[in-house]
Order: structure tokens, then C-alpha cells, then sequence
């Protein structure tokens, strides 16, 4: 039986593992003694203190908005009845008020939840407290008949807010001893939404990947935590697919797949002040599989600390794809024994049979690494892999100090990769030189959207 003795130590637990990464982060910037300034690298990653294991929510702004508690739709929070008929009709009339409404899940009581659409458009303006935990069935025959790739599934909602310090378990470990690629399930799912914000939401054990955002514009997301065993099969942190002007902050990602993944057609990201580890590390792609189309371009991850992945930040793409993958920026990242730290891999192949050369492939163009320091539990620290027909161009490597783990000699692989280097660079950049590029600020007057742009001579 569920109480609210198992709430607490689940909370405490959370609190135990963000103070030892926390402390963490403070004594590596210790020990190795680097300068925090306006313009240098820092490894201190800026994360808000937490109360009882979780982030502290600071919005108190209740005015004007109708309050609907779970409970009052017949919700019983006992960890055994299906109180899904009660979270879709409490959606439906708060969906349908002329004024604001929030949706409480209140503190210490546990609702099982089997799959469930929270559709709009909405009249409304709907805000999901959530203060207590919510679950996913622990049968994937509960998916019996309906979509096996959604569990909270959130679609056509504009001006949708997530918050409350609450938990939510996607119950995933009966799929894991099932794996299957084909199975891709998401915990929680964004789709067609606008104006979306999350904030101070703790997501473990998905099904696979624990939220994903499709098509979506102009998301918020910040003081989020996603986690799973680090065996887990397929069970990404974040995924982007199809997305613009989405950003993250202030995240912690333990998983068991990337941490981060920002997939075609999605730009202006902007990843900032995150903890990953265990994990694959952050990612741009897979782009191309199945010689498809795909666009990535105006993605900046600042400030970032990764630990024991089995990738720090890289690209990959399949062969025969098409598009494109430019402008993007990994800055101010500190790492720690992450296996292939710095990637471009243009020869990706994540299938059990060889894949054959061909000579189209997705272009890589206009890549910044800029401030990147740690130790590398692999050989090849920094790997551009770069296709014969379109090569990787205008790459810029700038104080990059990637030293071994162990008594290995660090060293950079390249083919056919083109750019330029500055400041200190270990292992040694390999690139082919030749350009210079000049970089300048840009402004969006209409936007407000800020980034680097570089002109190439």
C-alpha cells in the first residue's frame, strides 16, 4: 500500500541526490581552481536551493482563476483505484470556464492514471498544480487498445502551465524487461502546444522517454528533474522533435538514453544549467534515418555539467539523409570521466545489420565548441566523423581542455572536417584550417532573441 511515509522517503531521496551533486559541482569548481567571470568558463552550474528534496515553488499568484481539486471529481488518491475518469473530467470543465482554472492534485495522496488525452484548443487558460504523485499503471496491457506511445498525452493547448513540486512515476519497469525500439512510449507528451510552461516537476521511471515536445512553440520549461536507472533501456531525459523557441533551465537528467535530444525541424533552443549523468549525453539527431529530411539550426547548451555518460555533446546523423544542422553552440561545459566528450558523427548507424555508404547526407555547417573542460574516459576525446560528399565547414574549437581519465594520451580524430581554432585546445585540434571567422552579436528587435552570428572570409 502507497502512504505518505514512502512520499517522504521518495523526497528525501531526491534531496540526497541533488545536495551530492550539488556539493559536487561546488568542489570541482574548488579543487580545480578556475575563475568565474563574466566572459570565462565556469563550472559552477547555477541551481536554486530545494525544500524537502524538491524546488521551491515562488508563484503564489492564485487571483482570478476558478480552483478545482481532483478530489471533488471523485478522485480517490489511494494508490489502488483508477482515477483516470476523474483527471479527464476535471480537464473537461476546466477547459471549458470563460476564466482562468487551476487543477489541483493535492500533497500526499497517489492517483493511478492509465492513459489519458488532455485535448484543447481551450477556453481557458489552465494551470495543473500538482502537489502530490501521480502514477502509470505498472501493466503495459493497461495500453491494450489504445496508443502505446502516449501515457499523459497534452495536445493543442495554448497557455498551459505545469508546476507544483509533485511526483510522477511512469511506472516503466515492466516495459524495460520488454524492450523494444518499436515500443517508443513517452511519459509525458506535448503536442501542437503554445505558450507552454513547466516548472517544479519531478518525472521518474518512464516507459521510455520520460517528456517529449512535438511541434510545440514557445516553451518554458525550468526546475524539472527526470530520472531512471542508468540500465534503462531508451529512456531519454527531453525530446525535441519539430519545436521552436523552447527553453530549458535549471534541469537534473539521470537516465538511461540522452539526456537531451533535439530532433528535425526544430530551432531557437536554448538549453542552459544542466546536470546529466548517468546518460548518453546531449544530442542533436539522429537526423536523416531512412533518408529523410531534417532541419536543426540556432541551438545554443550553456553551462552544463556532465558526468559518467557515455557521451558528452555531440551530433549524429545518418548517411543518405538531407538538410541541414547549423548554427549551434555548446558552451561552458564541465565534464567529468564522460566517454567521447565532443562529437560529429555524420556515420551514424544505431542498427543491429551494417549500414551502407551512400553519398547524400545531412550538412553540417557553422558549429561552435567553445569552453569545454574535464577528463575523458576514452582515447578519442574529440571525434568529427564528417561525410566525403558534405563535409562538416566553418567548425570553431575555442579553449577546449578535455584531459584523460586514467593513463591513456587524449587525442582528436578528423575526416573530412574544416573550421578554425582558438585559445588552448586538448587534445589538439585536427581540423583543416584555412577560414577565419569573425563573430558579432545580434539583436532581434522583434524577438528579443539574442545569438552569435559568424561571417566566414
Amino acid at each position: 500500500m502507497r502512504s505518505s511515509s514512502s512520499y517522504s522517503l521518495k523526497c528525501s531521496f531526491l534531496h540526497i541526490l541533488y545536495s551530492s551533486i550539488y556539493n559536487l559541482l561546488l568542489n570541482t569548481a574548488t579543487v580545480n581552481g578556475f575563475t568565474v567571470n563574466e566572459n570565462g568558463f565556469s563550472p559552477f552550474i547555477e541551481l536554486p536551493l530545494t525544500r524537502n528534496g524538491l524546488y521551491t515553488n515562488t508563484s503564489t499568484s492564485w487571483s482570478r482563476a476558478v480552483v478545482l481539486s481532483i478530489d471533488d471529481f471523485g478522485a480517490k488518491g489511494d494508490g489502488f483505484t483508477d482515477d483516470t475518469k476523474s483527471f479527464q473530467d476535471v480537464w473537461k470543465v476546466a477547459c471549458s470556464l470563460p476564466s482562468r482554472a487551476r487543477i489541483v492534485i493535492p500533497a500526499g495522496k497517489f492517483y493511478l492514471v492509465r492513459p489519458t488525452d488532455f485535448a484543447g484548443p481551450c477556453r481557458s487558460k489552465v494551470t495543473l498544480r500538482v502537489s502530490g504523485f501521480i502514477s502509470a499503471p505498472r501493466d503495459p496491457e493497461a495500453w491494450d487498445g489504445l496508443n502505446i506511445h502516449k501515457w499523459l498525452y497534452f495536445h493543442q493547448v495554448k497557455h498551459l502551465k505545469i508546476e507544483g513540486g509533485g511526483l510522477i512515476d511512469g511506472a516503466g519497469q515492466e516495459w524495460w524487461s520488454r524492450s523494444c525500439k518499436n515500443n517508443d512510449t513517452n511519459a509525458v507528451t506535448f503536442h501542437r502546444c503554445k505558450n507552454l510552461k513547466i516548472r517544479n516537476i519531478t518525472l521518474f521511471n518512464s516507459q521510455q522517454t520520460h517528456m517529449a515536445f512535438s511541434h510545440c512553440a514557445r516553451v518554458a520549461a525550468s526546475h524539472v528533474t527526470l530520472m531512471a536507472p542508468a540500465d534503462s533501456p531508451n529512456t531519454d531525459g527531453m525530446h525535441i522533435s519539430a519545436s521552436t523557441r523552447v527553453e530549458l533551465k535549471h534541469i537534473i537528467i539521470a537516465t538511461g538514453d540522452d539526456c537531451i535530444s533535439i530532433v528535425s525541424n526544430s530551432s531557437r533552443i536554448r538549453v542552459k544549467n544542466v546536470v546529466c549523468g548517468p546518460g548518453h549525453g546531449i544530442s542533436i539527431g539522429s537526423l536523416g534515418k531512412h533518408n529523410s529530411s531534417a532541419s536543426v539550426q540556432d541551438v545554443i547548451v550553456s553551462r552544463a555539467f556532465l558526468f559518467g555518460t557515455k557521451n558528452g555533446v555531440r551530433i549524429k546523423t545518418w548517411q543518405g539523409g538531407s538538410g541541414f544542422a547549423r548554427n549551434i553552440t555548446f558552451e561552458n561545459i564541465w565534464m567529468q570521466n564522460v566517454s567521447n566528450p565532443v562529437v560529429i558523427d555524420q556515420y551514424y548507424c544505431d542498427s543491429p545489420e551494417p549500414c551502407g555508404n551512400q553519398t547524400s547526407a545531412v550538412g553540417i555547417d557553422s558549429v561552435y565548441f567553445r569552453n569545454i573542460r574535464g577528463t575523458s574516459a576514452t582515447e578519442e576525446a574529440m571525434t568529427f566523423a564528417c561525410s566525403d560528399s558534405y563535409p562538416c565547414k566553418r567548425l570553431y574549437l575555442e579553449n577546449i581542455d578535455l584531459t584523460p581519465s586514467s593513463g591513456i594520451a587524449a587525442k582528436s580524430f578528423c575526416w573530412k572536417a574544416y573550421g578554425t581554432s582558438a585559445g588552448l585546445v586538448y587534445p589538439p585540434s585536427c581540423i583543416s584550417s584555412g577560414e577565419i571567422i569573425i563573430r558579432y552579436r545580434v539583436k532581434s528587435n522583434s524577438t528579443g532573441w539574442r545569438r552569435d552570428d559568424y561571417a566566414v572570409f
